[in-house]
């Protein structure tokens, strides 16, 4: 607490750079982390739920988010194709 104060106090915060608008909260990229953090989060839930509420086993929970993710993958390709886009 006592170093917090000092640092307050002291006006150490003025030598300290600030963060670049590259990382900053609002910026592309922390904003993809966080994309990643909630649909890992989502996943995460939806295997709970197959797993606890629905009484599927493990494997099985796999089994399907594997599937979700070919088919999902099938799609995209499908819809790049009719696009005419090159990834």
């Amino acid at each position: 607490k006592a170093a917090f104060i000092n640092f307050i106090s002291d006006e150490e915060w003025k030598s300290i750079e600030p963060v670049s608008s590259w990382f900053g909260p609002s910026s592309l990229l922390m904003s993809s982390m966080s994309a990643l953090f909630k649909l890992s989060m989502w996943i995460r839930h939806g295997h709970g739920y197959l797993t606890e509420k629905l009484g599927i086993p493990v494997w099985g929970s796999y089994a399907v988010f594997g599937l979700a993710t070919l088919f999902l993958g099938m799609v995209l390709g499908l819809v790049s194709e009719a696009l005419g886009t090159d990834w």
